[in-house]
């Protein structure tokens, strides 16, 4: 998932401090992009500004809830001055990011929503779209990248790796102006 922040220090306080992830120590290190490690996926955050906000929400499967929550209840006070939240429900801690993106933190077990493929990853990208949008996109992606997409209850899914999808879920609520965030797949069959 790439999405543009305006301060390294801050992206670093929530994807590394709080959320417990890895910055990627061989790719770029400077302070204008960072490369945040989940698992065998990575956040892509270059600075600039505005700060870009997803349309949608990004799942991970986190396997420690408690020191999970203890990470962010450290960094609150130096994100106070930002979008930054969380709150515990059941099965997940919701996130936000500095500058309002909604990572929800699944607990990691057999019966997760990565099917058990991992303890640590990003098991989906969850996409909002306008209703009625589900049934074209899934076909769209089983047309175009010939993968088993399927369309149930307002919301397309996209198998998009071992234990992960892309998600597009209907809404009612308007979209917000698209800002230029995008993810990035690896195609196994390219031609």
């Amino acid at each position: 998932v790439n999405l543009r922040v305006e301060d390294q220090g801050l992206a670093t306080l929530f994807y590394v401090s709080g959320l417990g992830l890895t910055r990627d120590p061989y790719m770029m290190t400077s302070i204008d992009n960072m490369w945040v490690n989940v698992g065998r996926s990575q956040f892509h955050l270059p600075t600039g500004r505005p700060a870009q906000v997803l349309r949608g929400r990004v799942g991970l499967v986190i396997d420690d809830r408690e020191h999970l929550l203890q990470r962010l209840g450290t960094v609150k006070k130096l994100l106070g001055h930002t979008r930054f939240a969380f709150r515990e429900q059941e099965g997940v801690v919701e996130t936000t990011c500095p500058w309002g993106n909604t990572i929800l933190c699944h607990d990691a077990h057999p019966d997760d929503v990565s099917g058990g493929a991992f303890s640590l990853g990003m098991a989906y990208v969850e996409f909002d779209v306008t209703p009625g949008a589900a049934p074209p996109i899934a076909a769209f992606y089983r047309r175009v990248f010939g993968v088993a997409a399927t369309a149930d209850g307002g919301v397309a899914r996209v198998p998009a790796g071992i234990g992960q999808a892309l998600l597009f879920r209907e809404t009612d609520a308007a979209p917000a102006d698209y800002d230029g965030h995008h993810i990035q797949v690896y195609v196994a069959d390219f031609s």
